[in-house]
């Protein structure tokens, strides 16, 4: 069984690229997710310059790789599911190269703005208006 679920904060803004031929998207991201760890024991890591959160790489394709690159910024939270890929490539100086990486089936915005949740549902339909698929429901009209 290979699946992951992270919850973190992007360390920079997703990178969007096309596949050359079939026009594919592709958008890579970092995800900066905390390590439990106790106060007091945080505290010890940051003083001795030890991280105290793991960085990991994220891989998203398709339109749901748009929806990141236009909606998902740095330092916004989001939670991504997926599974774990490991692959190699030789680099332009011939050296093999090793990545291991999250590539995500689902990615959820947990943020909006400038970190903020808005309550407002006329903003979050005006993000929405581009996306295929998605239609804003009005939370007067949901029966619980």
């Amino acid at each position: 069984m290979n699946n992951v679920v992270l919850i973190g904060r992007l360390t920079r803004d997703p990178e969007l690229r096309y596949i050359p031929n079939t026009g594919t998207a592709v958008s890579t991201f970092s995800l900066a997710v905390d390590k439990q760890v106790s106060r007091e024991k945080k505290q010890e890591m940051e003083a001795k310059g030890q991280p105290t959160a793991d960085f990991i790489n994220i891989v998203v394709w398709g339109r749901q790789a748009e929806n990141c690159a236009n909606y998902l910024a740095k330092g916004r939270l989001t939670a991504v599911q997926g599974r774990i890929q490991s692959r190699t490539y030789d680099g332009n100086d011939g050296i093999k190269r090793y990545v291991t990486e999250v590539v995500a089936e689902r990615v959820q915005f947990l943020e909006w703005g400038d970190g903020d949740n808005r309550s407002n549902s006329n903003s979050i339909e005006d993000d929405f208006t581009d996306i295929g698929g998605f239609n804003p429901t009005d939370s007067d009209n949901i029966p619980f």
